[in-house]
């Protein structure tokens, strides 16, 4: 009877971790959902903007110089001689008022043009030092066949800095019983959410992984896409 009473007792704390990993995910929607109306806005603003530069060039001496050189190249014979001597005197090295093509920028960076590979956000509660480190090395085996994402992993141990040379990017929730004893006034299963909510939105992550931690996952589970615990892709 005390080992399912254990059992029972587990399954909700996992329970309840996965419904402040959906809630967060739901704020962090709600957050990018705001972001793509403000970034709505400015290209508008920008669309304008690049439209009214655009009938300025239209308007302009180079521009119809530049029309008049295409019409040229098409259709040298319905051309009036008076604009090929125009466009010959334009056109001649040190001339007057001769023409100047700016210069274009083709530097290309390909670190901004090469996409970054998603984020997964592994929620690590409740994991001894040990078995935290344990879940570090299965990931960083896991990325060595497959390096298909960027793993963040939340943990409420107090001594995760010790385990940064693992190379596993890691953040840091109070565990409940200390956030308990110095903040009884606010629930520490609200913190969960909102810090999963900022996670997945500082990081873009794009799956969120509660890892049971009677049972963390091992290299199979991890290639295989099946954790000991719940996935919750991104919506």
């Amino acid at each position: 009877m005390s080992d399912l009473s254990t059992k029972s007792g587990t399954e909700l704390e996992t329970l309840r971790w996965e419904i402040a990993a959906l809630t967060g995910r739901m704020r962090s929607v709600e957050l990018e959902r705001d972001s793509w109306r403000a970034r709505c806005d400015r290209l508008t603003e920008q669309r304008d903007r690049e439209r009214e530069k655009s009938q300025s060039l239209r308007s302009s001496g180079s521009y119809k110089l530049g029309k008049a050189l295409v019409s040229f190249a098409r259709d040298p014979f319905r051309t009036s001689p008076r604009l090929v001597r125009g466009l010959a005197r334009r056109l001649r090295p040190g001339a007057a008022g001769a023409l100047s093509v700016p210069k274009q920028a083709v530097d290309l960076s390909l670190a901004k043009a090469a996409k970054r590979r998603p984020a997964h956000l592994y929620v690590a509660i409740g994991l001894d030092h040990d078995a935290l480190r344990d879940l570090l090395v299965t990931i960083n085996q896991r990325l060595l066949v497959t390096p298909d994402h960027r793993p963040v992993v939340l943990t409420d141990d107090a001594a995760f800095s010790l385990l940064r040379k693992l190379g596993v990017l890691m953040e840091y929730l109070p565990d409940r019983a200390t956030w308990e004893r110095h903040r009884p006034d606010r629930a520490w299963d609200d913190l969960l959410a909102e810090r999963l909510a900022q996670l997945c939105r500082d990081h873009n992550t794009e799956r969120t992984v509660v890892v049971d931690r009677l049972s963390p996952p091992n290299l199979a589970d991890l290639l295989t896409g099946v954790a000991s615990g719940s996935q919750a892709s991104r919506p």
